[in-house]
């Protein structure tokens, strides 16, 4: 039987076939109206609830929101999402744990969304109103997201509770396309280093009361490091009705990509930095995302949203490891192997939706927005781990042969049940100063049940109650004032309620074991700030931030030769705080935006964790252990303090424009030294150009091109502390010549890709895509 999202591609194509012969004769019946707004909402507005409704203005909004539509997407021809949210968006910062580049950890204020599982997740991420943090670990595959269908996205900083779970820094919003507001075709192809190659189409047409958009990518390329490719399908397509009270849209994503990555190197190695530590790593995902959403005006007061989703993916997970137990006096056999390979799969199935109500009924003469909301998510994940003995070939590559099949480690039924119950009101005490209340009531249960034995059963529960408060102030036209307090909880997920014994510590993906439990995350968020006009066309931001959060969850590195060893450990209390400027405008034909932020990232109480490879290691908890203590004031690692972005543009004339984005971070510590004290320091920072140009020789057609590491630097954007197993001849395997390094993962170096878009009916971008 064929999968979905291999069927939707022809019904894909076959659909951009009847769009194109329909595009000029519905271009003209585009109608404004409430549903319509409420769709795509202007940036000016921002919906601060997950699913869509009557929005914001941003100035009544007490926290530094961003927003960007897709034509700013587009105009950068970035490789995927992360990777535009990286280079744009202040206070984020990725990093390539992995070295492919569609699994970035994309951290904010200190707060990661990663595909990567075990990795401690702290942002929530909504598509469409729908909840994308998968399941199992919370994770975010971004390559799950087809950049070509975003409209809109707002991040909205904070541990804001209306957002649910995983909100501790901050939400991620993103709003698709429709026929309605992005009429219009084109199909765009590029080439270039790498052997990198696409194709990617996006058409959207409309009637009086219905519309159809759908949006296709084909992406491959070999990667710029050794066993590194990238294979990439993703198809969009959303049906919808609506009229001046009512809107309806059918929504379909679908994706089947294969992505291989190539580990950190220790810093012996990265003379060399496009080869592999040890390989093949490889992720596959298979995705079926079905969402249907609705809204509808009772009359001009009242609001009733609410969606269904029901989302399936499919997970099919390869790791080659270094076998830290290996002993070199001993014959090689299938008990005593210089490697392993862990194979896992995770079908995970979530299903669920919410219900929202918007009340805009005045109190007195004082104008107010209240929201209603509940929502309930059920997560389904059946997951099976084998492990296998392996020996290691010249190249590094993991060997398999001589042992036979892998066996069955793991064989878990994880279930999730998620409920909400929020509120928001937004009341004008007058018409400078806007209050906010808000508040969320979750309840978390985690249901383990082991399919081999009893020993990871269990059943966990978390309830807690979240409030937020904030006030604006707007001091005269061209400046506003804002001050907030909120509070955000994440619930432990079901990988790390069963790796929490520092006794027994876990590879990830997982080797599942019955762990003690852990305690949920509570964040505490304080944010201030100002923002205002220097003139009509310069908007400037700053803002001051602090987050505390209690029972922090942190993978904690337990060394050896397995660089994801480790266990999850709750940690009394860690701080993020800091400070973000931004100025961004036009100024005749120059388009431009800085923004800088200052990251404070620590632990905020002391306690004891093994780290065997940090050179500052000695016993501490046991006369075997090799530990170290975190201070309060010590840096979380992966967290560079100092970020600084700037994007500058300009258009010579409508029909040639060229840009440039730098992006600098500073120093970084790397996992493993959470005391800051091993003797190779901190990965060190780094700066990178990148430059875009699009050019249109006639009225259809588009040729661009982008450059990226422009000087070709080189530098690592991620470090760990590990045990190097290859310092033989050529860097073969040597169990008897053993060394705790560094390891850092290398950035790319220079390339190139050009590109051709052809493009009809409405301009590329959409009717509001200004």
């Amino acid at each position: 039987m064929r999968r979905p999202v291999i069927s939707a591609w022809g019904f894909g194509t076959a659909m951009f076939a009847v769009l194109c012969s329909a595009s000029h004769a519905a271009a003209d019946d585009t109608k404004k109206n409430p549903a319509t707004e409420i769709e795509a909402p202007t940036v000016e507005v921002i919906s601060t609830t997950p699913l869509p409704g009557i929005g914001v203005p941003a100035d009544q909004i007490p926290a530094n929101v961003q927003a960007y539509t897709g034509k700013q997407i587009e105009n950068q021809h970035t490789i995927d999402f992360s990777n535009f949210i990286n280079q744009n968006l202040s206070s984020v910062n990725a990093n390539s744990t992995v070295g492919n580049p569609f699994q970035n950890d994309v951290n904010f204020r200190g707060f990661t969304a990663s595909p990567l599982i075990g990795t401690p997740q702290g942002l929530s991420v909504f598509m469409d109103g729908v909840r994308v943090n998968d399941p199992f670990g919370d994770t975010v595959d971004w390559d799950l997201i087809p950049q070509s269908a975003i409209s809109s996205i707002n991040l909205i900083p904070g541990s804001n509770p209306v957002f649910g779970l995983n909100t501790l820094g901050g939400a991620l919003s993103i709003n698709t396309k429709s026929g309605f507001e992005y009429p219009g075709f084109s199909a765009q192809a590029l080439g270039g280093s790498w052997g990198r190659r696409q194709f990617e189409f996006e058409g959207g047409t409309h009637g009086k009361n219905a519309d159809l958009f759908i949006t296709g990518n084909l992406f491959q390329q070999d990667g710029w490091r050794d066993r590194s490719p990238s294979r990439v399908n993703q198809i969009f397509a959303k049906a919808g009705w609506q009229n001046e009270t009512s809107d309806l849209d059918v929504s379909f994503a679908g994706t089947r990509n294969n992505l291989q990555g190539t580990q950190a190197l220790p810093l012996s190695m990265l003379g060399n930095p496009a080869q592999a530590y040890t390989a093949p790593d490889i992720i596959s995902n298979d995705l079926s995302f079905f969402n249907v959403r609705g809204s509808h005006f009772f009359n001009d007061t009242t609001l009733i949203s609410a969606n269904l989703y029901y989302r399936s993916l499919r997970q099919y997970g390869f790791n080659s490891n270094v076998n830290d137990d290996f002993d070199s006096g001993e014959p090689v056999s299938a008990g005593n192997a210089p490697a392993s390979n862990v194979i896992g799969y995770a079908n995970q199935v979530g299903s669920g939706g919410a219900l929202q109500l918007t009340l805009l009924n005045d109190l007195g003469k004082f104008h107010n927005q209240l929201v209603l909301g509940a929502s309930l998510d059920h997560g389904h994940t059946g997951f099976s781990q084998y492990t296998g003995a392996a020996d290691f070939t010249a190249s590094r590559d993991t060997d398999a042969i001589l042992f036979g099949p892998a066996e069955l480690t793991t064989k878990l039924l994880a279930t999730n049940d998620y409920y909400g119950l929020y509120f928001t009101d937004t009341f004008a005490v007058n018409e400078r100063t806007h209050l906010t209340l808000s508040g969320r009531w979750n309840r978390a249960q985690v249901k383990l049940e082991d399919q081999l034995g009893t020993a990871l059963n269990g059943d966990h529960v978390f309830t807690h109650f979240n409030p937020a408060a904030g006030v604006t102030f707007r001091i005269n036209r061209a400046l506003t004032s804002y001050v907030s307090y909120n509070q955000g909880m994440r619930a432990p997920t079901p990988v790390e309620l069963t790796c929490a014994d520092p006794n027994a510590p876990c590879s990830l993906p997982n080797d599942f074991l019955g762990d003690p439990a852990l305690d949920p995350v509570i964040s505490k968020t304080w944010e201030g700030g100002l923002r205002g006009r220097l003139a009509q066309h310069l908007v400037w931001r700053a803002s001051l931030f602090r987050t505390n959060l209690e029972n922090d969850i942190q993978f904690v590195s337990a060394g050896g030769g397995a660089l994801n060893a480790g266990y999850f450990q709750n940690i009394p209390e860690t701080r993020r705080q800091g400070i973000e400027l931004d100025l961004s405008g036009h100024v005749g034909h120059w388009t431009f935006g800085v923004g800088y932020t200052y990251l404070d990232a620590t632990y905020q109480s002391s306690f004891v964790m093994n780290s065997p490879n940090n050179s500052s290691a000695a016993p501490i908890s046991c006369p075997t252990c090799a530990d170290i203590r975190v201070n309060p004031g010590d840096h979380i690692p992966g967290i560079p303090r100092h970020l600084l972005k700037t994007r500058v543009q300009y258009d010579f004339d409508p029909r040639f424009s060229v840009g440039a984005n730098l992006y600098a971070a500073s120093s970084q510590f790397a996992r493993g030294d959470e005391n800051n004290r091993d003797v190779n320091g901190p990965v060190p920072g780094y700066a990178l150009v990148n430059l875009d140009a699009s050019y249109r020789p006639a009225k259809h057609w588009e040729v661009f091109a982008r450059i990226d590491n422009l000087f070709d630097r080189s530098y690592q954007t991620f470090g760990l502390l590990g045990e190097n197993f290859f310092n033989g001849p050529g860097n073969t395997f040597d169990a008897g010549a053993v060394t705790a390094e560094q390891f850092r993962t290398p950035g790319a170096p220079r390339a190139m890709w050009v590109g051709v878009r052809y493009t009809f009916g409405a301009p590329s971008g959409g009717q509001n895509a200004d």
